[in-house]
């Protein structure tokens, strides 16, 4: 179960960071970075 909640976490937060790196709002780009500190520490079972 855990392994399957890595893999979708993993995917969501590969897709936030081409959403990062394509944007060229700043302020889309500022929110992309919010969202990604989260997913991140997730990821790496950081609570």
């Amino acid at each position: 179960m855990t392994i399957i909640y890595l893999g979708i976490l993993a995917a969501v937060l590969a897709l936030v960071l081409w959403a990062l790196v394509t944007s060229k709002k700043p302020s889309f780009q500022a929110t992309a970075a919010m969202v990604i500190v989260p997913l991140l520490l997730r990821l790496l079972l950081i609570k």
